[in-house]
């Protein structure tokens, strides 16, 4: 029976960020994985590190995303020191395009209740055509303008994976294989988990399974509400250099394919693609980028996203099993850094991040208003 200080369950960007950040600390770190029969958002990441839009229901929520934005770049060259591995971290900002100039206006007044919610912490720009299209030469005749924020940017979630695997092993933390988690119970001060293939002895437990969250949870005292939503992408051959910042749905990668996404489905647990949803988010690119029209598609996928009933992370620490914690959320690139410097010292006894305050799941159960 293996024994760890912390033993994280799901090794995702979540669990992944996490468990890096603990064994950074110098913790005894197991990543227990189940393997390529999980459903893997991770892998199926879009690969924007964005801030803009979000918290507008819940300000704290940007506050935290703009709080893990920041520490990005730093995040990425550590890793890099450390593994080599280059996560393609780029800052130049994004845009969010707009189609009328009524659409134009409505993202300038709901931006703005979000910059003064933030204290004028979160910043952005309008551009009209012609400003944006300085940035986009290529941008098409049909976008009339868009909103621009210097918080935002991308990354590459694949090799971000392969960075935080490779930077919890550097640390002396393991990545376990393990299958399916099928029980955890108290022993002691102690947390017995047992899988498929393997039995675990942890002092502390952090549920970071995505979707498996929903069955691991009651055993540990937590609730974990989460719905599967899929997203479809596609990806085209490598091309010229068309877009030098990211957009909500359209980014070009460090190799120069352009990733075209994403829609929201509520199709339960099917990861698979359609044509016709396809089709749509092939439209909707060649509308901002017409560039794109004769370009062929060498890849498309789904993937299931993690989504609360309201849409925003659970993060949480279980009264009745002291040392068992839950952390789920969609948004697996744009927090990996505050999932690693800032949540993984709260796991190992820390005051918790002011900012995830409102993130329980009590919000679920009580009809108060969640705190700003």
């Amino acid at each position: 029976m293996q024994q760890c200080d912390f033993a994280v369950i799901g090794g995702g960007l979540v669990g992944s960020a996490i468990a890096y950040g603990l064994a950074s600390q110098g913790h005894q770190v197991s990543v227990l994985d189940e393997g390529d029969v999980a459903y893997r958002a991770s892998r199926g990441n879009f690969g924007l590190v964005w801030v803009q839009g979000k918290g507008q229901e819940i300000p704290r929520y940007s506050q935290w995303s703009m709080r893990s934005a920041s520490k990005w770049s730093a995040l990425s060259q550590e890793l890099f020191e450390l593994t080599g591995v280059a996560t393609q971290h780029h800052n130049p900002g994004g845009v969010h395009l707009c189609y009328s100039e009524a659409e134009l206006a409505s993202r300038e007044v709901d931006l703005d209740a979000l910059s003064q919610a933030t204290d004028r912490q979160f910043s952005f720009k309008m551009l009209n055509h012609s400003e944006l299209h300085d940035l986009i030469p290529e941008i098409g005749e049909s976008v009339t303008g868009a909103s621009w924020s210097s918080w935002d940017g991308h990354a590459n979630p694949l090799y971000l994976l392969r960075a935080l695997h490779a930077g919890i092993r550097c640390h002396g933390g393991r990545f376990l294989a393990v299958g399916k988690v099928k029980e955890i119970r108290r022993n002691g001060e102690s947390y017995v988990i047992e899988s498929n293939h393997q039995t675990i002895t942890a002092s502390r437990v952090i549920l970071a399974a995505g979707l498996g969250n929903r069955e691991l949870a009651p055993q540990v005292g937590l609730d974990a509400p989460l719905i599967p939503n899929r997203g479809e992408i596609l990806v085209t051959e490598r091309m010229r250099p068309l877009l030098n910042l990211p957009t909500t749905y359209l980014r070009q990668t460090g190799e120069g394919s352009i990733l075209m996404g994403d829609s929201h489905e509520d199709v339960g647990f099917n990861d698979g693609t359609e044509t016709p949803v396809l089709a749509q988010i092939a439209k909707r690119a060649v509308r901002a980028l017409p560039a794109l029209a004769n370009t062929r598609v060498v890849r498309s996928w789904g993937a299931l996203r993690v989504m609360t009933p309201d849409g925003y992370p659970l993060y949480q620490a279980s009264e009745s099993h002291p040392g068992a914690f839950i952390a789920c959320c969609h948004s697996g690139v744009t927090l990996a850094a505050a999932h690693a410097k800032c949540l993984a010292p709260w796991f190992a006894g820390a005051e918790a991040p002011s900012e995830i305050t409102p993130f329980t799941a009590e919000r679920f159960h009580v009809q108060t208003s969640i705190p700003a």
